[in-house]
């Protein structure tokens, strides 16, 4: 007979410190300790170890700090909240039009019938929308293959099996090796509690060939054509909310002091499957003044933009005199 060996991952518990198992969601087993002979349940039952105390932003647009109990509104939700991009709409509106003038035939059958007019409606007005949600998915596939590159980790199979990823990896070897970058992190999650806010940059980097090898913040983006658009002055508001984080949390779980002397110039890659750039942005204390401001109009239009129109008035009713 044979006994299938224990995978159960296990950690110590701050508290009793003793060894316990670890659940799928990240959580210490509900476990006992001995006090003066008495079984009682510890108090380290379901505390969160390793990776699992990293914040994770949720649906709502919030990342749970688990040291401090906090919710910490995530950057992107800001930006997107205070500052709209105008040059999407005018872009989903010139998408919707395109896509119109190339089925026309198919919308012309399409109206003749109540039901398949209304099916083709929904389908024209979410083309933008599904143009985004492959840009999109492109986006989050260039960057799995990115941070598996920094952290040194293998790459999914399925991404180096993709022919569409294939050129955006090569430009981006390129990109390390032209530069000769290192890398000090990846896809971090950081915070800052005086301003209420986390998220997660893209990486922290050296070059000896940018501001003589200064501590740099780095994004990357995919869209757009190089040397035409693709890279917005979003992507500088953004990293100057990142330099200005006050804490990190490593790989393992750990939450560390994030370093103040990262440089008020930062780089986005822009990466293309026909080459790349490396474009400078600014993302020093006058475009963190920026996000602020941006950080006051997302607040207003979450918390008091939906209570400052009231209800319709009407007239008192009054009481006449007789004559």
């Amino acid at each position: 007979m044979t006994t299938t060996p224990d995978t159960t991952p296990r950690a110590e518990c701050g508290v009793c410190g003793v060894e316990q198992p670890v659940t799928k969601a990240g959580k210490l087993r509900k476990h006992k300790t001995a006090g003066d002979g008495v079984a009682m349940p510890c108090t380290g039952s379901g505390a969160l170890v390793g990776a699992a105390r990293i914040p994770r932003r949720n649906q709502r647009g919030y990342y749970r700090c688990h040291v401090t109990g906090r919710d910490l509104r995530s950057v992107t939700t800001i930006l997107g909240k205070g500052s709209p991009k105008e040059a999407l709409v005018h872009w989903a509106g010139n998408l919707v039009a395109e896509t119109a003038i190339e089925h026309l035939p198919y919308l012309v059958k399409s109206s003749r019938r109540e039901e398949s007019r209304a099916e083709a409606y929904d389908w024209l007005r979410r083309a933008h929308t599904r143009k985004r949600d492959a840009r999109a998915d492109l986006g989050s596939a260039v960057h799995a293959l990115i941070e598996a590159h920094v952290l040194d980790e293998p790459v999914r199979q399925a991404l180096l099996d993709d022919p569409e990823m294939r050129p955006f990896l090569d430009n981006f070897l390129q990109f390390v090796a032209d530069f000769e970058v290192t890398f000090e992190a990846s896809e971090m999650v950081v915070a800052n509690y005086s301003a209420g806010y986390a998220g997660t940059l893209d990486y922290l980097l050296r070059s000896p060939h940018i501001a003589d090898g200064a501590l740099l913040m780095g994004d990357t983006k995919t869209g757009g054509a190089l040397g035409v658009r693709g890279v917005y002055p979003e992507a500088g508001i953004q990293m100057s909310a990142y330099r200005r984080a006050e804490h990190g949390w490593l790989r393992n779980g750990d939450r560390v002091e994030f370093p103040q002397d990262v440089h008020d110039v930062g780089v986005v890659l822009h990466l293309r499957p026909e080459g790349y750039q490396v474009i400078p942005v600014r993302c020093g204390d006058d475009v963190f003044s920026a996000f602020l401001h941006i950080r006051a109009v997302a607040d207003f239009h979450t918390d008091l933009a939906p209570n400052v129109s009231g209800a319709p008035l009407t007239p008192k009713a009054t009481t006449r005199k007789a004559a």
